[in-house]
């Protein structure tokens, strides 16, 4: 089993969406427990929607890239486009941030949703 962390964002139908990404997170991820959300302004987007955000810490049996994979399909599935990350509407964005304690997203360290975040689960732990 792989230790995970993973960045949660929607920033369009905001709380319908990250409650399906919870959802699909629970079919393919075990002993997941989750952050508190948390609401920010957009960084280098051209619209001005708020995010909600949240962090989930887990274990999973896939890979990396497997993982990786699923989590694209997530976005997929919830209708994430090329043309909607375009235009700055992210309906969900699910980011490996940690897989067995190597850091990935660096730059997402140091945004406040992972800031403020990261202490509720390292409470969990």
């Amino acid at each position: 089993m792989h230790d995970v962390i993973l960045s949660l964002a929607s920033n369009r139908q905001q709380e319908q969406n990250l409650q399906e990404v919870r959802r699909r997170l629970g079919q393919i991820l075990s002993d997941c427990f989750y952050s508190r959300e948390i609401w920010t302004d957009p960084i280098n987007s051209p619209r001005t929607d708020r995010y909600l955000n949240q962090l989930c810490q887990a274990t999973t049996a896939l890979s990396f890239d497997e993982l990786t994979q699923a989590l694209k399909t997530i976005e997929h599935d919830l209708g994430r486009t090329a043309a909607d990350r375009q235009a700055g509407i992210v309906k969900a964005d699910v980011d490996v941030l940690l897989f067995d304690g190597k850091r990935y997203h660096e730059r997402d360290w140091d945004r406040i949703y992972v800031t403020s975040l990261i202490g509720d689960l390292k409470k969990n732990a």
